[in-house]
């Protein structure tokens, strides 16, 4: 139920839908025993924890910690694909990371796609590869923010 005084609306948050999403991962040698395509290797992760007042902004720390690791700036990160509970809390991650939004959803987020609260990470994973196969794009970004004032991020590479 929304606030009837409040911004945030049914029409710019995320329904929670059904669904289901899978991910088979391996290295890459077992990849190549089952002769299977490698869509793309793990880079880096980083999850981080902020006052769960604050739940929605966690996705900022976790992305700067996760391109840290992995070397990179956002600026060389062709695709990403971040969860979007609320608009407003989409645009405040955008705005803190201060990313161009031409590469980020380029499908459609959750307030679009729907939010399967369990699949939700995955699915954001398995939108990113396969748009980044059809892109020929290098480099991807997956980021989340998660209930309680957590926020994960995952840098992905395909192979030139």
């Amino acid at each position: 139920s929304f606030d009837s005084l409040g911004s945030v609306t049914a029409g710019n948050a995320s329904s929670i839908n059904d669904g289901a999403a899978a991910v088979m991962m391996m290295s890459e040698a077992k990849a190549r025993a089952l002769n299977l395509p490698v869509l793309a290797r793990i880079r880096a992760f980083a999850s981080v924890g902020v006052d769960p007042a604050l739940m929605g902004i966690a996705p900022v720390y976790a992305t700067r910690r996760c391109l840290e690791r992995v070397g990179w700036q956002l600026a060389d990160v062709d695709l990403i694909e971040a969860n979007e509970a609320f608009a407003a809390q989409a645009l405040s991650v955008g705005k803190m990371l201060e990313w161009d939004e031409r590469r980020v959803n380029v499908n459609g987020g959750a307030i679009a796609l729907g939010h399967p609260i369990g699949a939700s990470g995955c699915r954001i994973l398995v939108s990113l590869v396969h748009e980044m196969v059809k892109r020929n794009a290098r480099k991807g970004l997956a980021t989340l923010c998660i209930g309680g004032g957590q926020g994960v991020a995952l840098t992905i590479e395909r192979d030139e």
